[in-house]
């Protein structure tokens, strides 16, 4: 009871300072005529009470999607507005200490923070429907054989399939995908929100991708909040190879590389039997001294990759922010945010900013992204570092 009481007066307490001060920034303190003040407000009243209506609504067991789409939008505009208030809160504080008017100075913030909000959010939306941009960077693998030297992997992840229906943008992922040249095509995980049924249609072309010697998937977190075994099945039936805390191994000659993938980290509190990230069966049994590719959707994992020895760990799930500044948030729990570091002398992390987007349908400084990783054969030192890639302009749209 106590906890449920807890919940609630923090709940209240955060919707009221997510819409209170930008209120009182762009309402209140500017003065604006009695008439257009009480019709703002009003406005403003009606969001803080429909706004969790319309996530129970979406989100909870009902799944309606008009209602997800209706939150979620508004949870990235309130946001927005939430972030760009607080700098506009402060400039405010020092015009006025430094003797301007108040009443013109907070109408002249106001209105530069509504037009700033305004155009964030427009292009914001742009960005999360736009065709991911096509990022390259090699990856230097002290242990991969020589025959496997320029191997091409194709990493997406994060395509959340959702309320707001994707189909087209899917297709075009899928083509965009098939003139990579794929060796090896990775999904990292939360692929939709939504059980299979009913976002097999914006999946389907999920089964058209390419690669040359596997398709490789494992799941993230969102699949746990659905259908994590519908997911696991459907893949499968679509040609996928599901890396359930197992792995596979591809060769060029006699050189071998190991696919292994391991359960998102959630799921072992999903009550879903059998699921639950397992590293040590995800390994068992793997030719030695060939390299490691593990695919963990969380980058917060990687410390397990470490100890285990793999070479290089794939993952996604940050989504590079999506929304600034909730890139500070991300990077608090997961440490990593996006790109390539090297958390290990023997071990890489590769962490993608994901295809597609979660929730609000904004990215803001967080550009959306399928990648492609060249294995190269080459030792690790400061003059071999990778390069970041640049956009692909040839094959993003």
């Amino acid at each position: 009871m106590l906890r449920r009481l807890g919940f609630a007066v923090a709940l209240v307490a955060v919707l009221a300072l997510l819409h209170g001060l930008p209120w009182w920034l762009l309402v209140w303190a500017p003065g604006w005529p009695t008439a257009t003040t009480t019709v703002v407000t009003a406005v403003t009243v009606l969001a803080v009470l429909g706004f969790p209506l319309a996530m129970v609504l979406g989100h909870g067991p009902a799944q309606r999607d008009a209602a997800a789409v209706a939150g979620d939008t508004w949870l990235g505009i309130v946001w927005q507005l939430f972030a760009w208030a607080v700098p506009g809160a402060a400039a405010l504080g020092i015009a006025v200490a430094a003797g301007a008017d108040a009443v013109t100075a907070a109408r002249v913030v106001a209105v530069v923070v509504l037009v700033g909000v305004t155009g964030l959010c427009c292009w914001g939306l742009v960005e999360a429907m736009r065709t991911p941009r096509v990022r390259r960077l090699d990856v230097p693998l002290a242990r991969l054989g020589p025959r496997l030297d320029g191997l091409r992997l194709v990493l997406i992840a994060d395509t959340h399939y959702g309320p707001i229906d994707r189909t087209g943008w899917s297709r075009r992922l899928a083509d965009l995908v098939n003139t990579l040249d794929a060796d090896v095509l990775a999904h990292a995980g939360d692929i939709a929100d939504g059980t299979v049924r009913r976002r097999r249609d914006q999946a389907a072309p999920l089964a058209d991708m390419r690669a040359a010697l596997a398709r490789v998937y494992v799941t993230g977190n969102h699949e746990y909040f659905s259908d994590a075994p519908g997911w696991v099945e459907h893949l499968a039936a679509s040609g996928w190879t599901v890396l359930h805390n197992r792995h596979t191994v591809v060769r060029r000659g006699g050189d071998a590389l190991v696919l292994a993938g391991v359960d998102d980290a959630t799921a072992s509190r999903s009550g879903i039997q059998g699921h639950g990230a397992d590293l040590a069966a995800a390994l068992a049994g793997i030719p030695d001294n060939a390299p490691v590719v593990l695919l963990s959707h969380q980058p917060k994992t990687v410390p397990a990759a470490v100890a285990a020895g793999v070479d290089l760990q794939l993952s996604g799930h940050t989504h590079g922010g999506q929304i600034w500044p909730f890139h500070l948030l991300v990077r608090a729990d997961q440490k990593t945010l996006h790109g390539l570091t090297l958390p290990d002398e023997r071990t890489w992390l590769y962490t993608t900013r994901g295809s597609g987007f979660w929730g609000p349908p904004f990215r803001v400084f967080a550009p959306s992204e399928v990648t492609v990783l060249t294995l190269r054969r080459r030792p690790r030192d400061s003059e071999n570092l990778p390069l970041d890639s640049r956009a692909d302009p040839g094959t993003s749209t």
